[in-house]
């Protein structure tokens, strides 16, 4: 698959959504967790998606369960979670795994796009975090431990 627009995704709605609706659009794309040491990150990620998203960005959180068990509920219970604790907003996707064989396709190519440090692919932990620029490519990967807000830099050069 050439770019991020060729994959579709289940959102926390359970509809079936195509990445081509958000074609021309920088993207920040985060495997999220409602019981993480990082989840505090959503605030940070609903203030960029704020922001940002009049000029054309946006943030779309995967929740995933494959660190620690650390996003064990279901769809309704995620989606309370966000909105009452951190008011996002941004785009939410039913929960998936972004490692092994039941790796969600758009993870599998996110990760062989920009690998981690020394070349791995797997993701460490939840909110490691993809930039994708315009025209539906990986320009940046970044690790749960970079805060949303030190990546505000790199979003505005794509913008």
């Amino acid at each position: 698959m050439a770019s991020i627009h060729d994959f579709s995704a289940v959102d926390i709605n359970g509809k079936t959504r195509s990445l081509d609706e958000w074609r021309g659009q920088v993207l920040l794309i985060v495997n999220v967790a409602s019981r993480c040491g990082f989840t505090p990150q959503y605030e940070g990620l609903q203030a960029l998606y704020a922001k940002y998203a009049g000029r054309g960005f946006a943030v779309l959180g995967f929740p995933c369960n494959q660190f620690g068990q650390q996003e064990p509920g279901d769809a309704e219970e995620i989606k309370r979670f966000c909105s009452l604790t951190y008011a996002v907003e941004f785009p939410m996707f039913s929960r998936i795994e972004v490692n092994g064989g039941d790796a969600h396709p758009l993870f599998r190519w996110l990760k062989s796009e920009k690998p981690g440090l020394l070349g791995i692919e797997a993701i460490k932990w939840n909110f490691t975090k993809f930039l994708v620029d315009r025209e539906g490519q990986v320009r940046q990967r970044y690790a749960p431990v970079d805060a949303p807000e030190k990546l505000e830099k790199d979003i505005l050069a794509l913008l």
